[in-house]
């Protein structure tokens, strides 16, 4: 069994062999945004554009002991010009991640999504949670906990394909167990028939890069013991990487019940726009905020079109 936050260590780890990546950080006007950017840059894993109200910025970074003289500040009267304004960096090739500073996530993502002036790809946006779940030797990915509600099928294929390709990133396989309250296919369940559907479309390369199986329940999901006691036999039974949730409900309240009660860290990152989105909230602890910027290190550095680190 791996040590407590090893996993998030790893991550960060790996980023050292990549150079800091450049990124738009929109609206850090509070303490924790500005001190997890900061930070980040002083590990090298970000090289922060912060975008804002210049003097609100320089007054806290003032406040806090923070030397920002070698970082440029675009500055921006408030946090909805802050959010567009991150973005044209983003356009413009002068930042490959974002990340989310003290402004509200609709704000930031409603600059993503807009049509003409966004980030929008033939992708849907997800959102992952990276978890480091003391006790189970893999980093679990979460999603979609954050942004789509009640994803249809179509929708859940980006939402895979997002996964597996940010699990690839990070140097891992992409064991994908689709989620639901029971393990067979059951006509009364919609969920279940929508995992038995990924699963036939994995086999028939419309999402690729990843091994699926579904419909699984949490438990032998994720506990090699209880997929032998259900008879279950497959590559993900009991060892997933990636768990699907069937709505946002759902993966909400699965993730936040490991981090309170199991004392997980969870990362959290936005996939399937131009380029990866960190999000953070001001309940993240730093390690967290650390792991978020790794992770969207990586998979900007897998767009790059270079071979993810070993795992």
């Amino acid at each position: 069994m791996q040590a407590k936050h090893a996993k998030y260590q790893k991550l960060i780890e790996y980023c050292r062999a990549i150079p800091p990546t450049p990124t738009a950080v929109a609206h850090p006007c509070d303490q924790s945004s500005l001190e997890g950017a900061t930070e980040a840059a002083r590990l090298g894993l970000i090289a922060p554009t912060l975008v804002g109200p210049r003097e609100r910025i320089l007054a806290l970074a003032k406040s806090r002991g923070i030397d920002l003289s070698q970082v440029q500040i675009v500055d921006v009267p408030h946090s909805e010009a802050a959010a567009a304004a991150a973005v044209q960096l983003v356009r413009e090739g002068k930042a490959e991640a974002l990340m989310k500073g003290s402004l509200h996530t609709d704000e930031l993502m409603a600059a993503v999504v807009k049509r003409d002036t966004g980030l929008r790809t033939a992708r849907r946006v997800s959102h992952c949670f990276v978890m480091d779940v003391p006790g189970y030797d893999e980093t679990l990915i979460i999603t979609d906990a954050a942004v789509n509600i009640a994803p249809d099928l179509e929708a859940k294929v980006d939402i895979v394909q997002n996964a597996i390709d940010l699990a690839h990133a990070m140097g891992s396989e992409a064991r994908v167990a689709v989620l639901s309250a029971v393990e067979t296919v059951n006509p009364h369940i919609p969920s279940t028939i929508e995992a038995a559907a990924l699963c036939k479309m994995a086999e028939r390369g419309q999402i690729t890069g990843g091994i699926l199986d579904g419909p699984l329940a949490f438990d032998n999901a994720i506990d090699p013991q209880a997929a032998r006691i259900k008879g279950i036999k497959s590559e993900v039974a009991g060892c997933a990487q990636i768990l699907v949730v069937p709505d946002l409900e759902a993966g909400n309240m699965l993730a936040k019940n490991l981090i309170y009660l199991a004392k997980a860290d969870a990362a959290g990152i936005v996939l399937g726009a131009r380029v990866p989105i960190v999000l953070t909230s001001r309940a993240d602890s730093v390690r967290s905020r650390m792991a978020s910027c790794a992770a969207a290190v990586l998979y900007a550095h897998a767009r790059r079109g270079m071979t993810a680190l070993p795992a």
